[in-house]
């Protein structure tokens, strides 16, 4: 069963094409992920790739992140850049997080992992091969919604 995406309704004249959105969250480094707790709302920086359909994280299975999706998979993730006010830009993604391999994640072959390993592997340490510390799992956030920014293009509006 595949989840249609909800559109964006706000800001639709400085939201990102599709193109853009890959674009930027291939180009960007860092993302802000929300997770609930038993205690509230949760936010830690994390790194991350995209695939073009959905955002992998790989995260420490002895944290409070992983501890609060084990209990309610719902997830906020926010990619953004820019200082001045005219080059803000971002990606907001809300939807669910999936574990993904084993856990923690060892290096047993897991074919749905080829991908995000070897994207994440180029993006933070420049090869191919990913290194498997035995502490980290891998969770994979299904978009429900997407929003996005781009500041940028309020030049144009003017």
């Amino acid at each position: 069963m595949t989840q249609e995406l909800r559109q964006q309704k706000r800001g639709r004249r400085i939201a990102m094409t599709p193109a853009e959105v890959d674009a930027f969250l291939t180009a960007e480094r860092t993302c802000r992920v929300a997770t609930v707790g038993p205690d509230g709302p949760h936010a830690t920086p994390l790194w991350f790739v995209w695939d073009g359909r959905s955002l992998w994280l790989t995260s420490l299975t002895r944290s409070r992140r992983w501890a609060d999706l084990m209990r309610d998979a719902r997830i906020g993730v926010v990619v953004d850049a820019g200082t001045e006010y005219l080059e803000l830009r971002g990606v907001e993604i809300t939807g669910t997080a999936a574990v993904v391999g084993e856990v923690p994640r060892g290096g047993e072959p897991c074919p749905e992992l080829e991908e995000p390993e070897s994207l994440f592997a180029r993006k933070y340490f420049g090869g191919d091969q990913m290194v498997h510390d035995g502490r980290h799992a891998w969770l994979r956030v299904t978009p429900s919604k997407i929003t996005s920014w781009d500041f940028r293009k309020l030049a144009d509006l003017r």
